[in-house]
């Protein structure tokens, strides 16, 4: 027989003896997935996130199988991820709290302006080493949209060197939030009516020279909230969500422009 022709007869049967060892082994070696386990992961929306604190979408789906857990900590699933939860484990459902991303910064190319040019890596971790980034506000956003990268919705883009949040698309994983050098970006309940757009520290004079719509520190809006609901510390002013009503009258004395007021309902309140 000719030696080539023997050779690959050889190699064939050789493969298929091993292709029929494998398929064995696989049926008497597998470990069978827990029916539960793969029913609560496909109640989930696989963003995989960390919003409920467990390592993505299958350490949550197995902390519920073993129980203890709420069934309510998934944000992107919203109220459909936890009512099909609910029903699977046959308890109670509860609420979840939906949350939306904000950029807490407006110092786009009309607000502020740039101290050098910057040709490197187009990322924003990389241009913040180089100097804290080419923009005169070190604090503000770099632009280069590492947030829009990691947005499982495409809820974010660059507008004017401006991170820009569509809330209507925005589920509330958070992702864009870990993934922001300056930590500009908060997640919050998407009943927030108030925004401080600014994370400049400086005092008024040096935050008015690296941009226009910067927070001063002049603390107008806390003198003049109503509700006792905005603190300004360390030349930043703050709201605490749990006294504001909403009022509006902040944003109206701002002498800055950086406090805005809107409806920012997430993508949940949008279907």
């Amino acid at each position: 027989m000719n030696p080539v022709l023997l050779a690959a007869i050889s190699v064939g049967i050789i493969g298929l003896i091993c292709a029929v060892m494998l398929a064995v082994a696989s049926k008497i070696i597998a470990v069978k997935e827990d029916e539960t386990f793969l029913r609560l992961r496909e109640c989930l929306p696989g963003a995989n996130c960390g919003a409920c604190g467990y390592a993505g979408c299958d350490g949550y789906a197995h902390a519920l199988r073993e129980g203890g857990v709420k069934p309510n900590l998934c944000v992107p699933g919203g109220d459909t991820a936890a009512t099909k939860i609910s029903q699977l484990l046959g308890v109670e459902f509860e609420d979840v709290v939906e949350q939306v991303a904000f950029v807490r910064c407006n110092g786009d190319c009309n607000n502020t302006s740039d101290k050098m040019e910057y040709h490197g890596i187009q990322s924003c971790k990389a241009a913040k080493l180089f100097f804290g980034g080419s923009g005169k506000c070190t604090y503000g956003c770099l632009g280069l949209g590492d947030c829009a990268s990691v947005c499982p919705n495409d809820a974010i883009c660059i507008k004017d060197g401006l991170a820009r949040v569509n809330p209507r698309l925005c589920v509330g994983c958070g992702l864009c939030a870990k993934e922001c050098p300056n930590g500009l970006i908060a997640v919050l309940p998407d009943t927030v009516k108030v925004i401080v757009r600014c994370r400049n520290t400086d005092k008024g004079g040096a935050t008015r020279q690296e941009c226009s719509v910067g927070c001063i520190g002049c603390k107008k809006c806390e003198k003049e909230c109503p509700a006792g609901a905005i603190t300004v510390n360390t030349n930043l002013a703050f709201v605490d969500y749990t006294k504001c009503t909403n009022c509006g009258h902040c944003q109206e004395v701002c002498p800055s422009g950086c406090i805005f007021i809107g409806n920012f309902s997430g993508a949940h309140k949008a279907k």
